[in-house]
């Protein structure tokens, strides 16, 4: 017998390429907007805007929203979306090249998974960005919000500014296409003041670089290359850590407890 195939056609391609899952659920999209909690009176940029799913709702709760969407044929059907909307500007453009805007402002999105770690990149590097509210695969929004755990370098590294959480969890059967895997919806949000003042970042980033060096097995015998042991043993023991802790499983506080005894004059 005959397999039969299953055409692919040129749209289902551009999906593909553009991961492009789109948020159909009604209930999904006001628990996601609920969590982006958009300023009534502020500028909201949305990522992967495509065809105004979250564009109405986000218009409705914000005081301005530009909408970026990278695919023509979805950004044709966001245009006409956005025609009914006076606060909503519309852009057929890729938002990772988009100049972050003076002023303060928030972004939300269910964004391109294949492109999550750059949008997260561009969001972090932003002077102005409040918030960023993103859909992403729950995997990453797990990991990044310390959600088992275990802590990554870049929530560490950027944890005296920004803090990260699991806002909550959409299931797969909430997109269309239905992709492989749940989302998870990953809150990012700057301090209104920085654990650390701006001139102790830099030797707190040289601190964690070095304890994510992977020298050693633990964070100890990693920091220990360029600390005093003793100093170090004492800064272990008042941060409430184990000689061999992993270093993933050490928390955020717990860095900004040994920065600050390692650091002290």
């Amino acid at each position: 017998m005959a397999l039969r195939r299953t055409r692919t056609t040129a749209r289902d391609r551009s999906r593909r390429v553009l991961s492009q899952n789109f948020l159909a659920d009604p209930t999904a999209v006001r628990r996601f907007i609920d969590a982006a909690c958009p300023d009534p009176h502020g500028l909201v940029l949305e990522v992967g805007a495509g065809r105004g799913q979250l564009t109405r709702p986000l218009a409705a709760r914000c005081g301005r929203l530009t909408a970026y969407e990278v695919d023509p044929v979805a950004g044709t059907e966001l245009a006409r979306v956005c025609a009914t909307l006076p606060n909503v500007t519309p852009r057929q453009s890729d938002f990772l090249s988009a100049v972050p805007p003076e002023e303060e402002f928030a972004v939300v999105g269910n964004i391109p998974w294949s492109l999550t770690a750059a949008v997260v990149r561009w969001c972090l590097a932003a002077p102005g960005l409040r918030t960023a509210t993103l859909l992403t695969q729950l995997e990453y929004a797990r990991r990044r919000a310390g959600d088992y755990g275990r802590w990554t370098r870049l929530t560490v590294l950027t944890w005296p500014e920004f803090d990260w959480r699991l806002a909550g969890r959409v299931p797969r059967t909430a997109f269309r296409p239905v992709p492989r895997v749940d989302a998870g919806i990953l809150r990012i949000e700057r301090r209104a003041q920085p654990l650390l003042p701006p001139r102790a970042l830099p030797a707190y980033r040289r601190m964690v670089e070095l304890g994510f060096g992977g020298v050693g097995g633990s964070l100890a015998a990693s920091l220990a290359r360029e600390y005093p042991r003793a100093r170090l043993a004492a800064a272990v023991r008042a941060g409430r850590l184990a000689p061999d802790t992993p270093v993933g499983q050490v928390w955020p506080e717990q860095w900004l407890v040994l920065y600050r005894l390692l650091h002290a004059r």
